[in-house]
């Protein structure tokens, strides 16, 4: 099974930063559109960002202001820079990209708590 190889999460405080990285394998082609969910306990998965390949971005207004969505298309990689994280950020997150299906990451923690 083809996955996105995720990075980068972890603890932190209020107010501080995170940054996530997501590889695609060689194995995709053709990479479209690449973006950032997450899933906080209890709640359905909701898009926190996405990006073209020509780099366009859309944002959910809860982090606007906040995260920067980048991509590296020779790399195959996405990034989610996570500034002035609040409590409430605190979900796993999954990246995703779209080629000839849409393919998945497994999934990592971002928990923020004094």
């Amino acid at each position: 099974q083809v996955q996105l190889v995720e990075s980068g999460g972890g603890l932190v405080q209020p107010g501080e930063p995170l940054r996530l990285s997501c590889a695609a394998p060689g194995s995709i082609f053709n990479i479209l559109g690449m973006g950032w969910y997450r899933q906080a306990p209890g709640k359905q998965r909701e898009l926190v960002a996405v990006i073209t390949r020509g780099g366009f971005t859309n944002y959910a207004d809860s982090v606007k202001g906040r995260f920067t969505i980048s991509r590296d298309n020779a790399k195959n990689t996405v990034y989610l820079q996570m500034n002035s994280l609040k409590p409430e950020d605190t979900a796993v997150y999954y990246c995703n990209c779209d080629a000839d299906r849409r393919y998945w990451g497994q999934g990592t923690q971002v928990t923020v708590s004094s």
